[in-house]
């Protein structure tokens, strides 16, 4: 039994599919059928019952999965416990964020990497959530700041925030900060939101039933610059966290109110890799967002509260 057998069933226990894994993992098929075979005969166990749609992890599988879950997250414990205490950090981190967080953090992000760590490459890749997690489990990127992704053996995932949305809209909306507005009134607005696959038209279409009313929606964009200019341009309100509007709220090209009854949030957390090393690096551009991210909770830039 290796490392490499117990990461192969941690892959593919997930993904149901010898080929799905090996697509991700960008190891042969075959190599990764004769890991799962060469592990099996060792336990004296089937992991897997195979069939034509896939595969399926057994009842004893699932132990020898948690097992495997652990020993990765002990390996990860033991580089962390010697990996500290560099003077600077080199070489770069590639970080995967949501359009909506990196209008938040991108600079401030960077400017207290820079004068930290001055000779450490920062490489940003904006997408939706499903494409960071999926570049992530790929090995194309070392962390991700994400909305709340599903629990999963190949990933570690640490709570960062509660983050509360805003209704924004054109100066002439006449909103305001101070001004509370409640939810089942957004029942009567034209609105600019994101898709149905997106994460924020999910969680606005819970608050929704749960007030019973139905969002109106003759104009959907997945770009957050595309929705900015739809809303200035008086084609509807839309729904944002108030650190991605907070320049054009101070400049007045946009304002914003709290929505109540029910207060539509979303959490936000790091994604590491759990299935393989996470670089000294990249723990630090970690904790360096959450620092970020509590200097604008502190300051009321963010809405929301640190977990």
């Amino acid at each position: 039994m290796d490392v490499v057998q117990l990461k192969t069933l941690i892959h593919v226990a997930e993904l149901g599919s010898l080929s799905k894994a090996s697509d991700r993992l960008h190891i042969a098929q075959p190599a990764l059928s004769r890991q799962i075979r060469q592990l099996e005969k060792e336990l004296g166990i089937y992991l897997f019952e195979r069939h034509g749609r896939g595969m399926d992890i057994t009842d004893a599988g699932r132990e020898v999965l948690a097992h495997a879950t652990r020993i990765m997250e002990e390996m990860e414990s033991i580089r962390s416990s010697v990996g500290g205490g560099r003077a600077a950090f080199r070489g770069s981190v590639i970080i995967g964020t949501t359009p909506t967080i990196a209008e938040i953090v991108t600079v401030p992000l960077v400017r207290k990497i820079r004068e930290a760590h001055p000779e450490l490459s920062i490489r940003f890749s904006s997408a939706f959530s499903g494409y960071l997690l999926d570049w992530l489990q790929r090995g194309e990127l070392e962390l991700a700041i994400s909305y709340d992704p599903p629990p999963l053996h190949t990933l570690r995932i640490v709570p960062v925030m509660m983050e509360r949305l805003l209704l924004v809209g054109p100066p002439s909306a006449g909103l305001q900060l101070d001004t509370p507005v409640a939810f089942s009134s957004l029942g009567e607005q034209e609105l600019v939101l994101p898709s149905a696959r997106h994460g924020l038209r999910l969680i606005l279409n819970n608050c929704a039933q749960e007030v019973g009313i139905s969002l109106r929606t003759q104009v959907e964009a997945d770009s957050f610059g595309a929705m900015i200019d739809l809303v200035r341009s008086g084609f509807g309100l839309t729904v944002l966290p108030l650190a991605s509007i907070w320049a054009q709220l101070q400049n007045g090209s946009l304002c914003a109110a709290p929505l109540v009854d029910p207060v539509p949030t979303r959490k936000l957390v790091l994604v590491f890799p759990a299935d393989r090393r996470v670089s000294p690096a990249a723990k630090y551009v970690g904790e360096a967002f959450i620092a970020t991210a509590s200097d604008l909770v502190e300051r009321k830039i963010w809405a929301g509260h640190m977990l």
